[in-house]
């Protein structure tokens, strides 16, 4: 990997990163199983694991099996209090062994490295992902960058082998440019890939928000500057330690704004739960509030009030529907119910993701399909934005159906289908809005327990696994 040159920041950069003060955190994060085996946690914390669990989580250290080989124990005290009281929360929090019995997986989700033409960066779509931070405040045991936080080596397209570094400001603004000098060349599109200008930015890693003010400035701007309009930061900060967003924070996105008035800034957080956000009384039940809705961790309405009170700054909320924690229909309609009604949309739920160990962690398809689309029974048009994808190598689908009856005269729907629909093509922009049907399999999940169940395949997902022998009229019973 090549050392980046150092970036100079425009006069116009300097003066906003000269205002911007630091703030001071004290997030109380617990590192590591070793300190729960050694009663080196606060005392209160002693009994978040049993004396059972340390000791099978203790036996695989050092063998193949090793949990936090796979990913490494994290969490603040925010999140303890949360999940002191949250069978939820402890899964998505506490180290398993069910992690590591069955380590199936692509070491890199995605095949991203396909799409990194610098270190750092993913340009999949017409967004370009930026990996500017390698940890989180706490670590989700189900990550799915499991490869970046646990510091795993990964192959890329030129056959060496190397951990996932994180994105240098030099660097991408020097491709970002390049990019686009290139696209307003030649009409608009771009020679080889036919995408247009790179005009949209997520942040992410890791958490963006471990980062100080400073830093997320020297971003903002360095993007602003080059010509990007819009910027997303992803981050699960509101759910781990919610009082990041703090007044120095804020006082510098005004400022950014105030420089860049042009720029869209959009925060995507990340709830898994509405335990995450939400108060509960003595017996484990959501209190109602006054004003309506129900009542909200203080720290965290504090935030959100924060952030939409700022008609410049959007946010949305995506989460993955994972075993143990939200494959639950009720949680899910109150989540997005609350969500909503505090001013932040409903994005995407996923389906799991081919990490390494994801059969400890994902739902099959059909069944997430199923406990989105009755959460979303008796919410409203604006509470259902929300829709369930699942990111295949060619890019980002839409589970959109799945049916119960069969259509008749067609061989392998004799227990209904599920459809399938490209939402945004990795490689090629023009194959959105493509489908492919499937015939039913309640136990898959992943893209490979329909390889023998293809019956249209429009958009290609199973190029190469199954031959395509049934024109869609026929299917759709034309």
């Amino acid at each position: 990997m090549s050392t980046a040159a150092k970036y100079q920041p425009s006069e116009k950069e300097q003066a906003f990163l000269d205002s911007v003060t630091n703030g001071k955190y004290d997030r109380q994060i617990v590192t590591g199983l070793k300190k729960f085996v050694d009663g080196k946690v606060p005392e209160d914390m002693l009994s978040f694991y049993s004396a059972d669990e340390l000791k099978v989580l203790t036996d695989l250290k050092g063998t193949v099996n090793d949990v936090e080989a796979r990913m490494p124990v994290k969490m603040t005290r925010h999140y303890f209090e949360l999940a002191k009281n949250s069978t939820p929360l402890q899964v998505l929090v506490k180290a398993s062994p069910k992690e590591t019995y069955d380590l199936d997986g692509a070491p890199d989700p995605g095949k991203q490295m396909d799409y990194s033409p610098v270190e750092g960066l993913i340009h999949k779509y017409e967004l370009g992902l930026i990996y500017v931070a390698s940890t989180c405040s706490a670590h989700c045991r189900f990550c799915y960058r499991e490869e970046l936080i646990a510091r795993k080596e990964v192959e890329r397209p030129d056959g060496t082998v190397a951990p996932k570094g994180l994105a240098q400001i030099s660097e991408i603004v020097a491709y970002v440019k390049e990019h686009n000098r290139v696209v307003a060349e030649n009409g608009g599109k771009h020679p080889q890939t036919g995408r247009e200008k790179l005009r949209e930015i997520l942040m992410s890693g890791g958490d963006p928000m471990v980062l100080s003010n400073k830093n997320i400035g020297a971003w903002l701007s360095a993007l602003a500057e080059v010509g990007v309009e819009n910027i997303r930061i992803g981050t699960k900060e509101l759910g781990f330690y919610p009082d990041r967003f703090d007044d120095t924070f804020f006082d510098m996105m005004d400022k950014f704004h105030e420089i860049y008035p042009g720029v869209s800034v959009r925060i995507m957080i990340h709830f898994n739960h509405p335990d995450e956000f939400l108060k509960k009384d003595a017996d484990g039940n959501y209190m109602d509030d006054l004003e309506g809705g129900l009542q909200w961790v203080d720290s965290t309405r504090q935030a959100v009030r924060k952030l939409r009170s700022r008609n410049w700054l959007n946010v949305d909320n995506q989460a993955p529907i994972i075993r143990g924690i939200n494959n639950d229909a009720d949680a899910l309609r109150i989540q997005q119910r609350e969500l909503k009604r505090n001013g932040v949309e409903n994005h995407y739920y996923f389906c799991g993701r081919d990490i390494i160990g994801h059969k400890a962690f994902n739902v099959p398809i059909e069944e997430a399909w199923h406990i989105l689309n009755e959460s979303q029974k008796g919410l409203s048009g604006v509470e259902t934005h929300a829709r369930l994808s699942i990111t295949h190598y060619k890019g980002k689908t839409e589970v959109a159906a799945v049916t119960n009856d069969p259509l008749p005269g067609v061989p392998g729907g004799e227990n209904g289908f599920v459809i399938m629909k490209l939402l945004r093509g990795a490689a090629d922009a023009p194959d959105r809005g493509k489908v492919t049907i499937l015939g039913r399999n309640p136990d898959a999940i992943w893209f490979s327990g329909y390889n023998d169940r293809v019956l249209y395949d429009e958009a290609g997902l199973f190029e190469g696994v199954a031959e395509q022998s049934i024109p869609l009229h026929e299917v759709v019973g034309g």
